[in-house]
């Protein structure tokens, strides 16, 4: 597993998935329940990983999506 992005923005992450998921490339968002520990002020960045023969191809269409940072 590879991450491909790092955001504090769940709506950010959950879009991203989306994206992906419409291509066929399964994600798995971690540290999603971190707000628990840090009070849900959105402090902690959640991350996306992908399998390592997605990356590429995922960096690509989060690019063209405009969801790559």
């Amino acid at each position: 597993m590879k991450e491909l992005l790092r955001t504090t923005d769940p709506l950010q992450l959950m879009r991203a998935q989306d994206v992906l998921r419409v291509d066929g490339i399964e994600s798995y968002a971690l540290d999603q329940h971190m707000s628990v520990l840090e009070g849900s002020i959105g402090v902690v960045p959640r991350r996306l990983m992908v399998a390592d023969r997605d990356l590429f191809l995922a960096k690509a269409i989060l690019r063209d999506h405009a969801l790559d940072g």
